[in-house]
């Protein structure tokens, strides 16, 4: 190990943060609880307290140092897995393993930034080995195994995006931080990262015996663990617990037994007690609670009767009324009726045509909706992964094909992986003017046809609203969506219209998306009346912020007199339009 390891801030000289250090101290006494996740946005010490855990972690071995393996973001699968050791297949013509990552993770602590932005097909390879403990390569000719227990330390900003259900679920534990401290806090965190920064190497060394007697605690409580025993009233209690939170499956149950066994050695004792329980409740439920909703407000036929004529839906004014005058800077009329629930339409056909061109580009993605279909005129789609190539050079093929020159003439590139990923985001308007007519039944309806979609073909799916003068996650980024009609018709909608804001957020969004997953194919719906008058041409397809991949805008106004504007948004966007009428006339 780099002796830069030892400068690492100490662990026991980070201010506040005692549930993350709870969470992390259990970890390293038990592995088996699975890991921990820590949420929080920028400056909340939690990269420090995941460097600092190891050295804090009794090693595996003697006094040999506890590795410590950083899996940056850009990292290739051969840098995570291993691969071909080129210089010893250069040197002595024999196909040798150069170890990975995970190999030099084995015993200590595999640390994980901004895990949310860890690409999907190195996330599915981390989850296989870290639940076997045996990382196997079997490829370019190289037939290898070993060894990869390691206690698996993710954080994440949950501003830059939702972490996958299957790697959230995977650890044990999670915390989530806030940046808010006393004075008192902030006086002591900035005190002593300023004796640190002037001489780290003194720093270290005064801390060095909280650090030594920190490390002999976590070993006696090792040591221990396995003479702490659970009665089966207290499993009970944890399994009812479970079952309020509405928890997925059993994992939950399995990592909150351990984690208060382990929380019991901790503290010394043989038997776990209702305190060891309820001590590591939040920790083993915070990313895996799913409290019932709270039951919404009736929805009401008509506006009440104290409600003045200016306030009443669309469809009760006279046609001479039906474009109000909003203006680019108020929410309108629109904006101040309540929130109102509409039950979801049946589904609604979004019908696609297949592209030709299989081998290149998802088809389900980059198919072509046809009914009502206009394109935004003089703005053209803007698709990154167009041109597409493989994933790094493929040293073996190249090698083996001309052995005999270094370097090879030609270079090959890797295959790609069998099939692209593929997203699909919806941005639906949730504002109060969508509840004309039953419009936003019916664009519920056209969500449910493309969750339908991507649930039969395994694609990703994620759900925005746009009401209320916000933008809010109505479901994270999942491959198979789940109950995805109870969570529509849970869906209310009412306040004004934050369209302009709403765009800006879908186009981070897709950044942050098409950044953490190469190769990623994404379809993006937006469902709107277009009742706004915000000006999106900087998200056009040429412009500073555009909507990478496709874009197709559902217009969902049933005026008799209409605007227009979701035609105008769709030209500045360069996203395909499709009239929400012509939609229902097809599925009819």
């Amino acid at each position: 190990m780099s002796s830069l390891a030892h400068c690492n801030f100490p662990f026991t000289a980070v201010a506040g943060q005692d549930c993350l250090k709870l969470a992390l101290i259990l970890a390293a006494i038990n592995p088996k609880i699975g890991g921990v996740l820590i949420s929080g946005p920028r400056g909340s010490a939690k990269s420090t307290l995941a460097r600092g855990l190891a050295g804090v972690m009794p090693a595996l071995q003697g006094n040999e140092l506890v590795p410590f393996a950083t899996l940056p973001l850009g990292t290739s699968e051969d840098r995570l897995l291993g691969a071909l050791d080129l210089e010893q297949v250069l040197q002595e013509k024999e196909v040798a393993f150069k170890p990975g990552l995970l190999s030099r993770a084995h015993g200590g602590v595999l640390y994980v930034d901004e895990v949310n932005l860890l690409s999907d097909h190195l996330v599915d390879q981390l989850l296989d080995v870290s639940a076997s403990g045996v990382n196997r390569i079997e490829r370019d000719g190289v037939s290898h195994e070993h060894e990869a227990h390691f206690l698996l330390v993710g954080t994440m900003n949950p501003d830059e995006g939702e972490l996958r259900p299957q790697l959230q679920d995977r650890f044990g534990l999670m915390v989530a931080l806030d940046n808010q401290y006393s004075l008192e806090e902030r006086v002591q965190i900035v005190r002593l990262r300023d004796e640190y920064d002037q001489d780290p190497k003194a720093f270290c060394e005064a801390f060095k015996y909280k650090q030594r007697n920190l490390k002999n605690s976590i070993q006696i409580a090792r040591d221990g663990l396995s003479k702490v025993r659970c009665t089966d009233d207290l499993r009970m209690e944890v399994a009812s617990r479970c079952q309020d939170a509405q928890v997925d499956g059993v994992r939950a149950d399995i990592v909150w037994v351990r984690a208060a066994m382990t929380h019991a050695a901790w503290r010394g004792a043989s038997t776990v007690s209702i305190d060891d329980i309820q001590a590591v409740e939040a920790l083993v439920l915070a990313h895996r609670r799913h409290d019932s909703p709270a039951q919404p407000p009736a929805p009401r036929s008509s506006p009440p009767p104290s409600m003045p004529p200016s306030r009443r839906p669309q469809n009760s004014r006279p046609d001479n009324t039906a474009a109000s005058s909003e203006e680019p800077n108020s929410q309108g009329d629109w904006g101040s009726m309540p929130t109102e629930q509409q039950a979801t339409s049946e589904r609604i056909s979004v019908t696609t045509s297949r592209s030709a061109d299989a081998s290149t580009l998802s088809s389900a993605a980059l198919s072509e909706v046809t009914p009502g279909k206009q394109r935004g005129k003089a703005l053209g789609g803007y698709r990154p992964d167009a041109t597409m190539a493989g994933e790094g050079v493929d040293w073996f093929r190249s090698i083996i094909r001309q052995p005999q020159n270094w370097p090879p003439s030609q270079l090959l590139a890797k295959k790609r992986h069998a099939g692209l990923p593929v997203l699909h985001l919806v941005l639906i308007d949730t504002s109060a003017s969508t509840l004309a007519q039953g419009v936003f039944a019916n664009a519920k309806g056209v969500i449910l046809d493309i969750a339908q979609r991507a649930y039969l073909a395994r694609e990703q799916m994620a759900i925005l609203g746009f009401g209320q003068q916000e933008v809010s996650s109505i479901l994270p980024k999942v491959r198979a969506p789940k109950e995805i009609l109870e969570r529509l018709n849970q869906l209310a909608a009412g306040g004004g219209t934050p369209f302009r804001l709403a765009i800006e957020k879908v186009s981070q969004y897709l950044a942050q998306q098409h950044k953490a997953t190469t190769g990623l194919v994404s379809q993006t719906y937006i469902l709107t009346d277009g009742r706004t008058q915000a000006d999106v041409t900087e998200f056009s397809a040429n412009g500073p912020k555009a909507l990478l991949g496709q874009c197709t805008l559902i217009d969902t106004e049933k005026a008799q007199i209409k605007r227009g504007r979701g035609a105008e948004i769709a030209q500045q966007l360069g996203a395909d339009y499709l009239l929400l009428d012509s939609l229902l006339e097809t599925t009819s």
